[in-house]
Parts: structure tokens; C-alpha cells; sequence
């Protein structure tokens, strides 16, 4: 929902979601954006037919396409050219790093067992043409990882914004908006907080839900 409603509305164009799973983003993505083409590549056979059976039922098979397959895999001709926008919930844990768990769907949506962030941020690379945007959620955390990662792959950071469960927490999540082949110039946004004291949901995600939602 956080990554869907930070991506920039688009009258017209290409959205590539790398690692789709259910097919959520490309979903909100659709209702968002009318005249965009969206094309969501998941690994996981079952995510995968679970994500094509939402676009069905959601009557947006004419502008969402779900591809079963590895990313690494992923070339332009096989979506029939560019994307301006790739979006990507990635992994967040590395593969030997935590506790795995034992639902193999699961363990594969969570751990670089399938795609590490070097694989996201290549492919994303590979399928956007210069100035072309990136745009993805990760534990703040590693957040060194995925801003080198970035840059060194030839996607220059501009936009982060960390995301916090509440006021007076650390940062748990940060998202990060980078250009290919931009120039550098970060710019660091306000703070998102997710949850008043009370455990109600602050305005502004109230607001994305109410958003994303209606």
C-alpha cells in the first residue's frame, strides 16, 4: 500500500512489479491509473496463478499482465520493449540471515532465496530506459546495501522517506525512488509514521487506504 501510493501517477505508460506475489501492486496501480500497462513477474508458480486469477476477477486482464518466472530471466522483447516505472517489494532478509520459515511460499516472499536485491536492482536496470524511475520498499537496515546497490547498477538515488511504526521509534522500513542514469541529488522526505500512540492508523495512511481502497 506505502509503495504503491509513493509511485507517481502516470496518465499513460509501462509499470514492470518485480516479485508481484498476489498481484496487489499492479492491482492498485490499475485503479489508480486508468491508461497504464502494467506487467508483474512472479517465481512462485502459486503466487503466480493466484495474482492472474486477481487481474481476471478484477476485470483489468486488458491492462495487467502476470508473467510466471524467474526475473533474472526477464529481457525487454519478452514485455515488448521498456517500462518507465519498476516497482519492487524485494526480499528483505538475506538467505542465511534469521530464522527461515517453513512454508516454502513464504520463507521464498521473505529471504533471498530466489532473487537477492543485486538480481531486483539489475533487472530493474535492464528494463527502464534513461530516466527512468525505480521505486522500492526495504528494511531500513540495509539501507547502505540497497543505495550502493543502486548507484553501482547505474540507478542514482533522488527520493528516500523512512518509515516509522510511531513517533518516537526507529525507523523499521525506507523508501527509496531512483533514476537511471540521473544526476546525483538526494532529497530526504518527512518521516512516515504508520500508527498513533493509540494504535489507530495516522491521517496520511488512513488517507492512502481511503485512497487505494474506494
Amino acid at each position: 500500500m506505502i509503495l504503491a501510493a509513493h509511485t507517481v501517477p502516470l496518465t499513460d505508460g509501462r509499470v514492470l512489479d518485480l516479485g508481484t506475489g498476489c498481484g496487489i501492486i499492479p492491482l492498485i496501480l490499475a485503479y489508480q491509473n486508468p491508461k497504464v500497462r502494467i506487467y508483474g513477474i512472479e517465481v512462485q508458480k502459486g503466487l503466480a496463478d493466484i495474482a492472474e486469477r486477481n487481474v481476471k476477477e478484477n476485470g483489468v486482464a486488458d491492462r495487467i499482465t502476470i508473467l510466471y518466472g524467474d526475473m533474472k530471466t526477464l529481457t525487454r522483447d519478452m514485455i515488448s520493449g521498456p517500462v518507465n516505472l519498476v516497482v519492487s517489494n524485494p526480499p528483505y532478509r538475506k538467505a542465511g540471515s534469521g530464522r527461515i520459515n517453513p512454508n516454502r511460499e513464504r520463507a521464498v516472499a521473505r529471504h533471498e532465496i530466489k532473487a537477492a536485491l543485486s538480481d531486483v536492482i539489475e533487472t530493474a536496470t535492464r528494463m527502464l530506459p534513461i530516466s527512468g524511475k525505480f521505486v522500492t520498499i526495504y528494511p531500513a537496515e540495509r539501507m547502505t546495501d540497497l543505495l550502493t546497490g543502486m548507484r553501482s547498477a547505474g540507478i542514482e538515488p533522488k527520493f528516500l522517506r523512512l518509515i516509522h511504526s510511531e513517533q518516537g521509534t526507529e525507523a523499521k522500513l525506507l523508501l527509496a525512488e531512483g533514476v537511471r542514469k540521473g544526476r546525483p541529488g538526494l532529497k530526504i522526505g518527512p518521516p512516515l509514521f504508520i500508527y498513533h500512540k493509540d494504535g489507530t492508523y495516522t491521517d496520511e495512511v488512513e488517507k492512502m487506504m481511503n485512497d487505494e481502497c474506494n
